[in-house]
């Protein structure tokens, strides 16, 4: 399995790092069945991320036809209220930097990843927005970081309140320390629970909360 994880001007570190290290991990408890790669919708170049002096270098291309999985982080920016913000200030919020991502060709190659069957697409913490603001998760239960929920509002989206949301081919997870646990239910579905287990033990973590997806009953009271 291929993982290439997508970085862009602005990205949240974190979220590339720790779900990286996971299924690389993952690919070193196997001989190789799972291969990890950074890359960008512009092809090989040094990605500033939203943390001033750290960077990330895209070795690759994002491509939709290579990749079996893709994994879109979210950003970090300034959390102030806009309105108190300059103009160069408010430049630098979340919101400007994930529509920014939004007018580069992210949204064409991660709508081609989730038009090929083959290739899963999975978010942490932000990169939900993307695919959501991008018009590519229209009736799709998804999830996003507490401070995100307005911006996926009015998306046609549907927003569930949990750590990870596994939709089939479309992956979600909320903030920024949850693409750990989206990355352990990764390797769990696709390689194994004893792969996954594994890794739990390498890195000293174990998964936080239920998974949740459209399957099994349905409760009786709506919480």
């Amino acid at each position: 399995m291929l993982a290439q994880f997508v970085l862009f001007d602005g990205f949240d570190p974190l979220d590339v790092v720790a779900p990286y290290e996971v299924l690389h991990c993952a690919g070193e408890l196997t001989a190789g069945a799972v291969r990890t790669e950074l890359v960008s919708a512009e092809g090989p170049r040094e990605v500033p991320s939203g943390l001033a002096d750290v960077s990330l270098r895209a070795t690759a291309a994002l491509d939709p036809e290579r990749a079996d999985l893709v994994v879109l982080p979210g950003a970090v920016g300034d959390l102030r209220d806009p309105a108190e913000l300059t103009e160069a200030e408010r430049a630098r919020t979340i919101p400007a930097i994930l529509r920014r991502a939004l007018d580069t060709a992210l949204p064409r190659l991660v709508g081609a990843a989730l038009a090929r069957p083959e290739t899963l697409v999975a978010t942490v913490c932000g990169g939900s927005l993307i695919v959501a603001m991008a018009g590519l998760a229209q009736g799709r239960p998804v999830t996003t970081h507490p401070l995100g929920r307005k911006l996926l509002d009015g998306t046609g989206a549907q927003h569930v309140d949990a750590r990870v949301v596994d939709d089939g081919d479309l992956l979600t997870s909320g903030g920024v320390t949850s693409g750990l646990d989206l990355a352990l239910h990764l390797v769990e579905r696709e390689i194994g629970p004893r792969v996954a287990y594994a890794v739990e033990r390498v890195l000293v973590y174990e998964r936080r909360g239920v998974v949740w997806s459209a399957t099994g009953a349905v409760p009786a009271l709506a919480l």
